[in-house]
């Protein structure tokens, strides 16, 4: 799939939101325990990516209750559902100066059409020193889902399944989506919030 950006301008996957907050303690904090000078930007990438993945539980497969939106708050809890997990990992990667976007794909939330849709979150990242966007999708590893760090082929959570009305969604956005940021801000039980509130599309 070929990935179009939503903004031709590199500074505006850098910008700092209330969402994605990396001048909070907490996030300068955990920047200067993953980075070093030393490290290349692929690099970084990589380790904020295994550390979002691995270091901060998907509320679900924890069958948490806490529900978590800004960066900060989600470092704080240790939890939070993709789209919380998205902006952590775009507050880490833009603190180090790299460009990071949001991006999304229409999927059943569970394994019928039937039981419903979800919107998925997912963040882009630009390498400059590849010239190349790369997906990376840091919801957290579990039975079924091998998602990994990879700068040549995605190795994504989940794949796209047309038939059941599945969506890639192409666009990186410079902005976490209006509908995912509004139902992590209106509801406060996560496991009510996963089964009942989510979007189901852009």
């Amino acid at each position: 799939m070929q990935l179009v950006c939503e903004s031709d301008k590199l500074e505006d996957y850098l910008h700092e939101t209330d969402d994605v907050n990396y001048s909070h303690k907490m996030i300068k904090e955990k920047t200067e325990e993953l980075f070093s000078p030393t490290q290349t930007e692929v690099e970084k990438a990589k380790i904020a990516f295994e550390f979002v993945r691995d270091g901060i539980s998907h509320s679900w497969d924890i069958q948490g209750t806490q529900v978590t939106c800004k960066a900060s708050n989600v470092l704080t809890y240790g939890e939070g559902i993709c789209y919380a997990k998205s902006n952590l990992l775009a507050a880490l990667l833009r603190s180090q100066g790299i460009p990071t976007g949001f991006c999304y794909q229409r999927l059943m939330l569970f394994d019928t059409p039937e039981k419903g849709y979800s919107l998925h979150a997912l963040n882009a990242v630009y390498l400059t020193s590849l010239d190349k966007w790369i997906r990376l999708d840091a919801r957290g590893n579990k039975a079924g889902v091998d998602a990994q760090f990879s700068i040549d082929q995605e190795k994504l959570a989940f794949s796209v399944n047309e038939t059941f009305d599945e969506r890639d969604y192409p666009v990186i956005y410079t902005k976490p989506n209006i509908k995912t940021l509004a139902v992590l801000k209106e509801h406060h039980d996560a496991f009510e919030l996963y089964t009942q509130h989510l979007p189901e599309d852009i």
